[in-house]
């Protein structure tokens, strides 16, 4: 069985629009599927209607910060409508424009004018963010491809590396759990900890709330799902595995994940299931 759940849309930072999402989904035989668009769940509330054959998780990828760094923590199986997660998704989207207000002053001290106004023509609807700025930083005829602009100004510890505005990792882990939620961290690998960091950030998410951790995030090395699993039994916390789909690239991730190597383990998909399997029991119990 193929399942898949850490994926974007053009809601977010993501190429494919929901729809477009979904069929992919479909074509390349993934029966679950949750959309973890970055601070909205614009994504999936879009394709909610369209996901026939298919189980649709409601999901989102939050921000926040954690001992000076980024962290990413998804929320899988929410309640969309939840006035906890609602207000929480308010604060980061003023975040979010805070934040891209002072890229944009960084890159104009660099010799960037008008990154703000350009990368919000880019955005249109979608959650302003990094990628847009790149995308401008292209069109605007300043650098050749975005990947350069990542290297130069966008990625880790460049100029427009900005996490100063992100709310802590206990607080967004609870807005999930309020919400109903899973809390799981995203890709733990892609923030280059030591070991006995990784452990610390672990300790202070599973404290916090934390359900699981990817254990499959995109491509990955043999042996990291191994090790990550180990971690996961450590701290008593549910596998969750996801492509972190954004794009075709070349040597980017395919949508879905074989989850037969994690059928032994407490994972996020059988969790999900009796979740679902306990609302629809409650509904017949109160049924007229």
């Amino acid at each position: 069985m193929l399942v898949d759940f850490h994926t974007h849309t053009s809601a977010s930072d993501g190429a494919l629009a929901p729809a477009a999402l979904i069929e992919r989904a479909r074509a390349a035989g993934v029966t679950e599927l949750a959309i973890t668009d970055h601070d909205t769940l614009a994504g999936y509330r879009a394709a909610a209607a369209l996901a026939d054959g298919l189980v649709l998780h409601p999901g989102v990828e939050l921000s926040c910060q954690w001992s000076g760094a980024t962290i990413h923590v998804v929320g899988l199986g929410v309640r969309v409508d939840d006035p906890t997660l609602a207000a929480g998704l308010a604060a980061l989207d003023s975040a979010r424009q805070q934040r891209a207000q002072t890229i944009a002053e960084r890159l104009a001290s660099r010799g960037f004018p008008g990154a703000l106004a350009g990368a919000r023509a880019i955005a249109g609807e979608s959650q302003l963010g990094r990628p847009h700025f790149a995308r401008w930083l292209v069109e605007a005829g300043h650098l050749p491809d975005e990947a350069t602009a990542f290297k130069r100004y966008l990625g880790r510890n460049k100029t427009g590396d900005v996490k100063a505005f992100w709310p802590g990792l206990a607080e967004v882990t609870g807005w999930i759990t309020a919400a109903g939620g899973i809390a799981v961290l995203a890709h733990p690998l892609h923030y280059k900890f030591t070991r006995m960091k990784l452990r610390r950030l672990v300790t202070d998410f599973a404290g916090a709330g934390g359900g699981a951790i990817e254990v499959v995030s995109g491509r990955q090395a043999p042996g990291q799902a191994t090790a990550l699993s180990q971690l996961a039994a450590d701290f008593d916390l549910a596998v969750s595995v996801g492509s972190d789909f954004h794009a075709d690239t070349p040597h980017g991730p395919r949508l879905g994940v074989a989850s037969a190597p994690f059928a032994d383990r407490p994972n996020v998909w059988s969790r999900l299931a009796a979740r679902a399997g306990a609302r629809a029991a409650s509904r017949e119990s109160t049924a007229p």
